[in-house]
């Protein structure tokens, strides 16, 4: 998966990493023929006295020294730009990929994987992809090359290097391969943390109200924990992996020394060649480290890439049309109809709806009651496409919500959720999500219309006044009539209002009913809410109960048909202000 996932990501990068491969191949040469040219110096010029010998190829040494360093220059400057134009690629292509999922698919995931395999799984795969650029071909090529010029030197001498890189791998072999089933924990354990901690963030109110600090200290403790020991198994043992090499490593250079210097004192080697053999065996740990960092960061990094390629191989199940209908049909904008429509969540053995069928027409208020869990949102999400329904036509303009072209069901449809989100930024530019070209004059409008007006009058700077992440410098209704302000600048011919209401006190929401509704008199609206006096007033009202339409008609046939419509009604209102 990690080497499929590379080849398709580095193609864009080819001529960078050709050129990256050359210049490490220059360096390598360069470093390969420094030892043999220092043996040369040393038999031909040292023993021998003859200086002129000595700075002829001393220099020919300083300018091969010179080109290596500018090599290896140039290989790390291209090694670090292609790391990370494909961390940046990477993080990217995930991005995007989440944003064309559908909540189904974003449900499967969950927020706090996806945010972490967009971050932390990326920057896995960002580090091994630098350190195995820096010696892709540098360590290998090294190690062989040096033990290749070894043999140039002294062939009984140069089977002890070949001894000691058989000895080394297979250290690092067996090391190596139990890491790879430590690292999936690791990020399985990874990922649970940053649920914990984004649950205990955005959940402290109700931790400190139900005075569960404790019990979610020790969730928290015990999951980190468990991150804790997994990290600290696979660090014992790269630990143990480092000292046993330098013993390795130690032994046989006291052997190249022992073994060598009997040679050099009986003739049959020289001694320049065994200071080429002490250079090659330095060159040979080098390229062992070089190695053991990439060889340590794979396993992480591979697992890295099966989730990263989980993300990206994931087909959304909401896909736009490939021939999408982007204008309405003649005569019906501004219509919603449900026809039969049913969803089933996958596996699930009871449908969420069933048989449902709904109309609305430019001019009408639609509301729907029911009671928690009888599908009133989930219809909704039908509606904007958040999910596709199982069974059953959602018709929009005339054109069923599948052919829809995806900017302009979006234009046609305005949304106001129950939990309304505000992005981090100033009220203007959270209100421009909305219409990015409307005005200061049409903004302080729709706030007007939204009852938001005053409060944002009194903030520091109108406008301009600073919104936290998630709106949380507001109070839950401030948030929910600048959501509903935002959805009014768009203009849509359809909106939909999910209990969009339910922050307001009796007065707000009142007085924010009887504003909205010259302002949005030509269009069709479908309001979701509990509260029989926000829907009473409604041209006709729909009753789902387990996801089914089990009454529809005005608030006075219904309380005279419906005893589910009446039973919600009296938990609310008197007898006499249900009659009203």
């Amino acid at each position: 998966m990690l080497i499929r996932l590379l080849r398709a990501r580095l193609r864009p990068y080819g001529r960078a990493v050709a050129l990256l491969l050359a210049l490490q191949l220059v360096q390598i040469m360069g470093v390969l023929v420094l030892p043999t040219l220092g043996a040369a110096v040393i038999d031909n010029g040292v023993l021998k006295a003859d200086a002129g010998y000595v700075r002829g190829v001393g220099a020919v040494m300083l300018a091969v020294a010179l080109a290596q360093v500018a090599a290896a220059i140039g290989a790390a400057l291209l090694a670090s730009r292609t790391a990370m134009g494909l961390g940046r690629d990477l993080r990217s292509a995930v991005f995007r990929r989440v944003l064309d999922f559908s909540a189904r698919e974003l449900g499967r995931f969950g927020t706090p994987s996806l945010i972490t395999r967009t971050v932390n799984d990326v920057q896995q795969v960002q580090t091994l992809v630098l350190q195995a650029l820096g010696v892709a071909v540098a360590a290998p090529v090294l190690c062989v090359g040096s033990v290749v010029l070894a043999l140039s030197q002294d062939v009984p001498l140069s089977l002890l290097l070949v001894a000691l890189v058989v000895v080394i791998s297979a250290v690092f072999g067996v090391g190596l391969s139990r890491m790879g089933p430590w690292y999936d924990r690791m990020q399985s354990r990874v990922d649970r943390v940053n649920q914990l901690l984004r649950e205990q963030i955005t959940g402290v109110r109700v931790v400190r109200a139900f005075v569960r600090e404790a019990h979610e200290r020790e969730r928290f403790g015990r999951t980190n924990a468990e991150l804790a020991a997994l990290s600290l198994r696979v660090a014992r043992l790269m630990a143990l992996l480092f000292p046993v090499m330098t013993l390795v490593m130690n032994a046989f250079i006291v052997f190249l020394l022992w073994f060598g210097g009997h040679r050099v004192d009986d003739g049959s080697m020289r001694l320049g060649a065994l200071t080429a053999f002490l250079g090659y065996l330095g060159l040979i740990v080098m390229s062992v480290v070089l190695l053991t960092l990439v060889f340590v960061a794979a396993p992480r990094a591979k697992t890295s890439a099966q989730r990263i390629q989980e993300v990206l191989g994931t087909e959304p199940s909401v896909v736009a049309p490939r021939e999408p209908v982007g204008a309405p049909v003649p005569g019906a904008a501004g219509h919603l109809d449900l026809r039969a429509v049913e969803f089933r969540y996958p596996g699930a053995e009871e449908p969420v709806l069933c048989d449902v069928d709904l109309t609305a027409r430019p001019g009408e208020t639609v509301a729907i009651l029911g009671s928690t869990g009888s599908g009133k949102t989930t219809l909704l999400n039908l509606v904007l496409r958040q999910f596709d329904a199982t069974g059953g036509t959602v018709l929009v303009d005339g054109v069923d919500v599948r052919s829809h072209d995806p900017g302009a069901l979006s234009r046609a449809v305005g949304f106001v959720p129950q939990k309304p989100l505000l992005f981090s930024g100033t009220v203007a530019s959270n209100l421009r999500f909305g219409d990015p070209d409307a005005t200061d004059e049409e903004l302080w409008q729709a706030l007007e219309t939204a009852q938001a007006r005053d409060f944002v009058e009194r903030m520091p700077k109108g406008l301009e006044s600073v919104v936290a992440q998630g709106g949380t410098n507001l109070s839950g209704g401030q948030r929910q009539r600048l959501a509903i302000a935002r959805t009014l600048l768009r203009g849509p011919g359809i909106y939909l209002f999910d209990d969009c209401f339910s922050a307001l006190d009796y007065t707000t929401d009142a007085a924010l009913r009887a504003a909205l509704a010259p302002r949005v008199a030509g269009a069709t609206v479908v309001v979701v809410a509990q509260r029989i006096s926000t829907v009473r007033d409604a041209d006709r009202i729909v009753v789902l109960e387990a996801g089914r339409v089990v009454a529809a008609g005005t608030h006075a046939e219904l309380m005279r048909d419906s005893p589910t419509y009446r039973e919600i009604a009296l938990s609310q209102l008197t007898e006499e202000e249900a009659a009203a």
